[in-house]
């Protein structure tokens, strides 16, 4: 098989994989992504491979796909975000900060609003107030129907008054 078949048989698998990871069907969708990548390794098949094992409560195996993401394409936002998440989840806010400030500086990244809100969810919970208004206001700004960024902000703003 060539390359360019390699190519096209890898987005076949990633695209089933898709399919059975937002029916919920994790496991066949883990070994989907796994095929897609063997044949033609993508940093967005790394992601949603991670995510898959997020979905699964494997999360040091969802920060390890990320990173290979990260090596496939550094420049590619949503493992960044990610990582930071996972760590969020794992109780690591301060490693998760880095992370999550590498997501919004990506060359290649639809939402960033997410890592601002990331952020801001951090900054509330070390009742750093100020640079959390900040951080809901960012995500706000990326993303005007964010509204779980839109609620945070009120409640926030609401609890200084």
């Amino acid at each position: 098989m060539d390359k360019v078949d390699k190519k096209k048989q890898a987005r076949q698998y990633f695209d089933q994989a898709e399919q059975h990871h937002m029916r919920g069907e994790l496991e066949h969708a883990v070994e989907l992504y796994i095929k897609s990548i063997e044949l033609y390794p993508t940093a967005k098949a790394y992601t949603w491979l991670g995510w898959a094992y997020s979905m699964m409560g494997r999360l040091q195996e969802a920060i390890e796909e990320c990173q290979n993401a990260i090596q496939t394409d550094p420049n590619f936002g949503n493992p960044y975000n990610d990582i930071g998440a996972y760590l969020i989840e794992l109780g690591e806010d301060n490693a998760a900060i880095p992370w999550l400030e590498k997501a919004i500086q990506a060359p290649n990244y639809e939402s960033r609003a997410y890592p601002h809100m990331n952020l801001a969810r951090i900054w509330e919970s070390q009742l750093r107030w100020e640079k959390a208004i900040v951080g809901y206001k960012e995500a706000l700004r990326e993303n005007p129907d964010y509204k779980q960024a839109f609620i945070a902000l009120k409640k926030l703003q609401a609890l200084l008054n």
